[in-house]
């Protein structure tokens, strides 16, 4: 159903992106049971397996209905800077007021029926600040057991995601910013359309409050949105090149490559970590600009790589179909 966040002159100037690993670690746990989701990380659900053996989740899983459903938002509050740590957002959660807690706890459990009359259902809305304790000690120990081992992979595909998105903003605005979104997000006359997000359709006023982009590697396909007030509005994203995420090159990988695309192609698409220009790129692979021009024309035709003009260079960077093949895709 479509949502429409309504901007305002201040809410163009409170757009902000962030990173939140309690975000992750409760679309982890809801990756587990959603099979929409499975696609892209099955190497990851087949190595938590044994990890999940010791987790009990049922009251983390009671307070995240189907498609449309409302999760309590002080499990997982926008986060108020850039990059929190985990630690520091677990502490937060745990502050919840008790009484603020039950509110959403009763908004949650009624969208599953017999939930709220159930004895974890009772427990919960019986004694809120307990149930506030409980669900942060079963999110600790999710996170430690689903996301914390693979953290800093996670990050660094998140933080890409953030720095190309950032780079669109500068050079484009939101316009170019939510364009490269589609077709889940529309931009059109101060307007920012949702178009699948799981909230009922609605129109939102952002009322100076701006709106907090997260990526998430765990989300997709969806685009979620939501959090009232006092929250921030929020849009919770799939990062770029989740795809390739899990898959690790070998040499059969690197072996295979060469024989895609040839040898130089292989060197190019798989040592551009951070985007180039042409210029780094032969020199780096002592290879003559003219050699590398062509090849890089090759590749991005494919639809291996992307390029953008920065100052007076074109900077090339791979895309999610590049980094897929390079991770063995």
């Amino acid at each position: 159903m479509p949502l429409h966040m309504q901007f305002g002159t201040d809410d163009l100037l409170r757009c902000r992106f962030a990173i939140s690993p309690l975000c992750q670690t409760h679309e982890a746990v809801r990756t587990l049971r959603r099979t929409e989701r499975h696609g892209y990380h099955l190497p990851w659900l087949r190595r938590v397996r044994e990890a999940l053996a010791g987790l009990d989740l049922s009251e983390l899983w009671l307070l995240m209905p189907g498609r449309g459903g409302y999760t309590p938002d002080f499990l997982g509050p926008p986060p108020e800077v850039p990059y929190a740590s985990f630690e520091d957002e677990l502490a937060r959660m745990r502050a919840t007021d008790p009484a603020a807690a039950r509110r959403e706890l009763v908004l949650s459990l009624e969208c599953t029926t017999g939930a709220a009359g159930s004895a974890r259902g009772r427990a919960m809305l019986d004694d809120p600040a307990g149930a506030v304790q409980r669900l942060a000690d079963v999110t600790e120990a999710a996170w430690r057991a689903l996301v914390e081992p693979d953290w800093p992979r996670l990050r660094a595909l998140l933080e890409a995601d953030i720095a190309y998105r950032s780079r669109q903003l500068a050079e484009g605005g939101l316009e170019r910013l939510f364009a490269d979104l589609r077709p889940a997000l529309r931009w059109t006359d101060s307007t920012l359309t949702i178009r699948n997000s799981v909230v009922p359709a609605q129109t939102q006023d952002l009322d100076g409050r701006g709106v907090l982009l997260m990526p998430s590697v765990f989300v997709w396909p969806d685009v979620i949105s939501g959090f009232a007030p006092p929250w921030q509005p929020t849009v919770i994203y799939p990062a770029r090149g989740v795809g390739g995420l899990w898959r690790e090159p070998d040499a059969v990988t690197a072996d295979a490559l060469v024989r895609l695309l040839g040898a130089s192609r292989a060197a190019i698409l798989s040592g551009l970590e951070e985007p180039a220009s042409t210029t780094a790129l032969a020199a780096r692979h002592r290879l003559a600009p003219s050699s590398v021009s062509a090849h890089l024309a090759v590749l991005r035709a494919a639809g291996l790589l992307s390029s953008r003009r920065q100052g007076h260079q074109v900077l090339y960077e791979r895309t999610p179909l590049g980094m897929a093949l390079v991770g063995g895709g």
